[in-house]
């Protein structure tokens, strides 16, 4: 069985000093992608690039970061290295660290962040480019007979289901119409949203934002954070879930178990 977490540490610093490291080492996952990591690669300490796996080993670790200082950033440790290791490729994208993706032969492991569309909308048009070069990407992969995992943060929640709030959120970045309708399109043509396959109860949240006093206390949430498919890949799904248990962050992180 392989195991894969991903988690929006809300700044890899911060949430190391919230326990970080000894979540890494109970969790017994061969794969663990990171969003919003908001550091640089000087700041990486020893112990941060190589953390302590169940096993004793180390894990190897593979990094974007983003131009701009305190910002972005996706990381991805691995227990196995890959044959090669990339970015999406796309300057706009890359220059705020928005995905590394290793590739093993038979499929690809992607950690992405995607961006947040902003207040009024003002980065819509940005978030949907990126959006639409992960399908691109996703696609084109998937034509060479590859399968692809994108684990992160999407910053979007689909459907009324995977939010605590949907009428009072209508036309509030993360539930804007063309986000959802992205999100309709990309588990339309094949690509599985893995949590949903496994679980049809509402009030499973990955993000409480820390603006709303006791929003996490109250389970006032959404779910932003995703483990994706191409739905080839759909006899290898084993177990979704989301962890709100483990603290950190705004975010929990959300796992995907397949037997590879």
């Amino acid at each position: 069985m392989i195991k894969s977490y991903s988690w929006n540490v809300n700044g890899l610093r911060a949430c190391a000093e919230k326990g970080f490291l000894d979540w890494v080492e109970t969790t017994a996952a061969d794969f663990i992608c990171i969003q919003e990591i908001k550091l640089q690669e000087p700041q990486l300490t020893d112990e941060l690039r190589h953390p302590i796996a169940y096993n004793g080993k180390r894990y190897h670790s593979f990094w974007a970061f983003s131009e701009r200082k305190g910002y972005s950033g996706t990381g991805l440790y691995v227990l196995r290295e890959p044959v090669s290791v990339t970015k999406l490729g796309i300057s706009e994208f890359d220059i705020e660290g928005r995905t590394v993706i290793a590739d093993y032969g038979g499929f690809l492991i992607m950690s992405a962040y995607f961006p947040n569309s902003q207040e009024a909308g003002m980065r819509l048009d940005y978030k949907l480019r990126f959006c639409d070069a992960i399908l691109d990407f996703c696609n084109f992969e998937r034509s060479k007979g590859k399968h692809v995992i994108v684990a992160g943060d999407y910053n979007i929640a689909h459907k009324p289901i995977d939010l605590a709030r949907p009428e009072q959120n209508e036309g509030n970045a993360g539930y804007l119409p063309e986000e959802r309708a992205w999100m309709d399109k990309f588990t339309s043509i094949g690509y599985i949203d893995t949590f949903r396959l496994f679980c049809k109860e509402p009030g499973r949240y990955t993000w409480w934002s820390y603006r709303s006093p006791k929003a996490r206390e109250k389970n006032i949430g959404w779910r932003l954070d995703y483990h994706c498919v191409d739905e080839e890949f759909s006899p290898a799904l084993l177990a979704a879930d989301i962890h709100a248990e483990v603290m950190g962050s705004d975010h929990c992180p959300v796992s995907l178990f397949l037997d590879l």
